[in-house]
């Protein structure tokens, strides 16, 4: 298993001396202190709050013995570098909570949430309010259409291979930019992220028109 672990992370959790260990901190913050920064200048947009979420990053992840750079688990899916987005993405919005409050913090995440999938809606073409793919069952109200349509992109979300599917979180939740998800997923270019995204789409298309359902202007 350990030799799954990237060479960086690997030196980092297996290395008991100390000296030898702060080397190898280093290192692994050379390697990704980019991406961090990106998670970083993505959550807080102000330069000042960036850094101090770079580093509240830095610190939370190096804390308890690297407590929770010790619970990534390869499984031949995900990259290490995709999980390390995910998780410092949280560590950032977990800092805007001390901040700001919980309430204030979860509000902005319902809005960013909210954003993210009116934009994939709008470009898969459904005419369908976003909150319905966040919780298509506790609607009691709309026409049973709107539920139809709602539940039918759910579903085709669902059929999605993980890697398709967490190719649209970066893009449409997470927010990164083509160039960071082809470093982050392996891809070899933007190019081919864009590619892959115009495909996944258009298959959200059809799998919604095999059900009957047209988007706008069809």
């Amino acid at each position: 298993m350990a030799g799954d672990l990237p060479s960086e992370l690997q030196h980092v959790l297996g290395t008991a001396d100390p000296a030898a260990r702060d080397r190898a901190w280093e290192q692994f913050v050379s390697a990704h202190s980019r991406l961090l920064l990106h998670v970083a200048r993505t959550v807080c947009r102000e330069h000042d709050a960036a850094m101090d979420a770079y580093t509240h990053i830095l610190e939370a992840l190096r804390s308890d013995d690297c407590r929770r750079l010790r619970g990534y688990t390869p499984n031949g899916r995900t990259k290490f570098t995709t999980w390390l987005v995910v998780v410092a993405r949280r560590l950032c919005l977990d800092l805007e909570r001390q901040k700001y409050g919980r309430a204030q913090s979860s509000d902005l995440e319902r809005q960013a949430e909210r954003t993210a999938r009116r934009r994939l809606v709008d470009l898969v073409g459904a005419d369908l309010d976003p909150d319905w793919l966040a919780h298509p069952a506790q609607e009691t109200d709309p026409a049973a259409e709107r539920r139809e349509v709602a539940e039918a992109l759910v579903a085709a979300l669902a059929a999605l291979e993980p890697r398709d599917r967490l190719l649209l979180r970066l893009r449409f939740e997470e927010d990164l930019g083509a160039r960071d998800i082809a470093a982050t997923m392996g891809f070899p270019t933007p190019f081919h992220v864009y590619r892959r995204l115009n495909a996944l789409l258009e298959r959200l298309r059809e799998s919604l028109r095999i059900r009957g359902i047209e988007g706008p202007g069809a």
